[in-house]
């Protein structure tokens, strides 16, 4: 289910899907780097102003599905306009700053994003633009992200399955607002 908070700003409410922490995990494949499985955590907050605060880390896993080492990280922030048009400003940790333009999809949670700025410190390494789509699945965050390189035209290149994470205080939240349930249970579903 959607929330959507009452001190969300009134033009992130197309966004409000994104919002909350996720967890998960995904593929990277692309010519030159190792092919892996990776952990992510991500977190899109708000502080009702008119953006989103954007925060990922993903580490490559083992076959066991244990951290290894980190793999990417990277911040920003999101901001939707009123017809629909999507930006976002993305710094990562290797030296790349991107601006990102799309749009949500018509009547379903889903963003399509391109880069329409790249820029990178020398010890980057070579990256010419992205794509990505992200989308809420059946209470999933689900997202593929493509990129090219001066050798390499666009191809996919990571995607993964994102859980809402639930934290000890939104349980206890959750138990305060249950109200008066039926002692057996089963009634509550009738």
């Amino acid at each position: 289910m959607i929330e959507i908070p009452s001190d969300l700003n009134p033009e992130l409410v197309p966004l409000a899907f994104l919002l909350g922490n996720w967890a998960g995990a995904g593929v990277t494949d692309f010519p030159g780097a190792e092919k892996a499985n990776f952990g992510q955590e991500v977190s899109f907050t708000h502080d009702g102003r008119d953006f989103l605060e954007y925060h990922s880390h993903t580490w490559i896993l083992d076959q066991d599905g244990n951290k290894v080492r980190p793999l990417e990280s990277e911040s920003g922030y999101w901001r939707v306009g009123k017809d629909r048009k999507v930006e976002v400003v993305m710094v990562r940790d290797d030296g790349v700053v991107e601006v990102w333009y799309g749009e949500l999809a018509d009547k379903k949670p889903q963003i399509d994003l391109a880069t329409d700025a790249v820029a990178r410190t020398a010890a980057s390494g070579p990256y010419s633009g992205g794509k990505r789509l992200y989308g809420y699945v059946k209470g999933d965050l689900m997202w593929v992200g493509e990129k090219q390189t001066p050798e390499v035209p666009l191809r996919p290149y990571m995607s993964a399955q994102l859980k809402k994470v639930v934290s000890p205080e939104d349980v206890a939240e959750m138990a305060r607002n249950l109200g008066d349930l039926p002692d057996d249970g089963i009634a509550f579903f009738k």
